[in-house]
């Protein structure tokens, strides 16, 4: 049997040192919360507990430089949220980051055999 030949694609985490600060699943949550205006349906939408998604959203804004994700009042359910310039721009970053790195990766090829 022929070697195969596998592509190989990394998700990326921004850690510091109290733990991961973005990765995959906080910017999905960054994203839903843009869409829906809310931290408790954003949380829904990708089955996430909303006090999960509460605490992630508190730990990302405490340690960003500006915060992400600024609450808003009148939301439905008292759970109204936007994302800030801050908030959209990391998400941009992080996907640009990604794509680089897997760019990088992808120049390399591998074959193994199964």
């Amino acid at each position: 049997m022929p070697n195969k030949k596998y592509t190989i694609r990394v998700r990326i985490w921004i850690d510091e040192e109290q733990g991961p600060f973005l990765g995959i699943g906080r910017v999905i949550l960054l994203e839903r919360i843009k869409e829906t205006g809310s931290i408790t349906n954003a949380a829904k939408s990708i089955k996430m507990s909303y006090r999960q998604a509460w605490q992630l959203v508190e730990d990302m804004n405490k340690r960003a430089v500006m915060p992400l994700v600024e609450k808003i009042h009148g939301g439905k359910n008292g759970s109204g949220a936007v994302l800030t310039k801050a908030g959209e721009k990391a998400i941009k970053e992080f996907y640009k980051l990604e794509e680089k790195i897997n760019r990088v990766i992808s120049r390399s090829s591998y074959r193994i055999s199964i």
